[in-house]
C-alpha cells in the first residue's frame, strides 16, 4: 500500500500511479490531514485494505509533499553502515549513534532546497515511519509498531556540524531549511519482499555518489526501536532515519559537495525516487 501526501491531502495509492482522496471516499471517517492518519493507523489500514472503489486522481510528482509533514520527534542513526564508518576513519560503534534533525527542515520529494554558506553535504537514507507507540519494545516485536516507509534524506551542512569543541552541532547542522527531504509515499511492509533488505542510493548531477542495500546496517531496524524506545517512546508518525552508506561527498578526494544548479536524485527501492535543485539561500 502507498499513501501521499497530494497537494496537502491525505491520499490512497489504488494503482500504478492512480489514487484516491482519502477523506472523499473514506466519508469523512478519515480527514484530509496527512499527519493525523498516523494517530488512528490500525483503523486507517483496515478501512483502506477493504478500500474497493474507483480511482479518481493521477498522482503528479508535482503535487507530492512530505508524507509526514509534521513528525513529533526525528531520530537520526550516524554511522550505521559499515563501510561509511571506514570512509570516515571511525571505529564501529558499539551501540547506535544517535542524533536528530529537528521537525521545521522536513520537506517533500521534489522541488528546491535553499544551499546555505558553508560544506553541503549529501546521505542517502531510509526513512523507518512509526505506526505504533512504541515503549520499552523488544526488537522481536519492533515490526509491528511500524508503519512504513520512505526515502529521505540527511542532508548536512559539514562546517556548522563540525563547528566548535564536541559535542559540537550536529542537530543543528542537519536541520537547515528543507534538510529533512521525503518521499515520494510512504509505503506499507508488505510492499517488499524483505523489508531489511532494500537497495538506495543517490546520484548528483546525474553521477552516482551512493549505491548499497539497507541488509549492511550494523544495526537493524528492530534494533533501532529497542534502543530508542528504551529511552522515551516513539510516537505515531515518528521518523527514523537509519543511517547512510559510504560515497558521501565530505569523505571524497577531492570533496564532492552540493553547490547551487545541483540536481540530487535519491532513490529506494520499491519507495521511488526524489529529486531536488538547490538554490542560493535567501538572505
Amino acid at each position: 500500500m502507498r499513501v501521499y501526501n497530494l497537494a496537502g491531502r491525505l491520499t490512497l495509492g489504488v494503482g500504478a500511479e492512480a489514487a484516491v482522496d482519502v477523506e472523499t471516499a473514506s466519508e469523512g471517517r478519515f480527514t484530509a490531514d496527512p499527519q493525523a492518519v498516523y494517530a488512528r493507523w490500525d483503523d486507517f489500514l483496515a478501512w483502506a485494505r477493504a478500500y474497493r472503489g474507483p480511482a479518481t486522481h493521477v498522482v503528479d510528482e508535482a503535487l507530492l509533499l512530505a508524507p509526514v509533514p509534521q513528525p513529533a520527534q526525528v531520530f537520526a542513526i550516524g554511522l550505521n553502515y559499515r563501510e561509511h564508518a571506514a570512509e570516515a576513519g571511525l571505529a564501529l560503534p558499539d551501540r547506535p549513534v544517535v542524533f536528530t534533525k529537528f521537525p521545521a527542515s522536513v520537506t517533500g520529494p521534489h522541488g528546491h532546497i535553499e544551499r546555505p554558506p558553508g560544506s553541503v553535504d549529501f546521505e542517502a537514507e531510509l526513512v523507518a515511519v512509526i505506526g505504533r507507540r512504541a515503549d520499552r519494545v523488544a526488537a522481536a516485536d519492533a515490526w509491528d509498531h511500524i508503519a512504513g516507509f520512505t526515502a529521505g534524506q540527511d542532508l548536512s551542512e559539514r562546517e556548522l556540524q563540525f563547528a566548535g569543541s564536541a559535542p559540537q552541532q550536529f542537530n543543528l547542522g542537519k536541520s537547515y531549511r528543507g534538510f529533512a527531504p521525503i518521499g515520494p509515499a510512504l509505503v506499507t511492509l508488505d510492499e517488499f519482499a524483505d523489508p531489511g533488505d532494500l537497495e538506495l542510493g543517490c546520484e548528483v548531477n546525474g553521477r552516482r555518489m551512493q549505491q548499497a542495500r539497507t541488509a549492511d546496517m550494523i544495526f537493524s531496524i528492530p534494533q533501532l526501536v529497542e534502543y530508542l524506545s528504551a529511552v522515551l517512546p516513539l510516537l505515531p508518525g515518528d521518523l527514523i532515519f537509519t543511517g547512510t552508506p559510504s560515497g558521501i561527498g565530505w569523505a571524497r578526494q577531492p570533496r564532492q559537495l552540493l553547490e547551487v544548479g545541483d540536481e540530487l536524485v535519491t532513490w529506494i527501492e520499491t519507495i521511488g525516487r526524489m529529486r531536488h535543485r538547490f538554490v542560493a539561500a535567501q538572505r
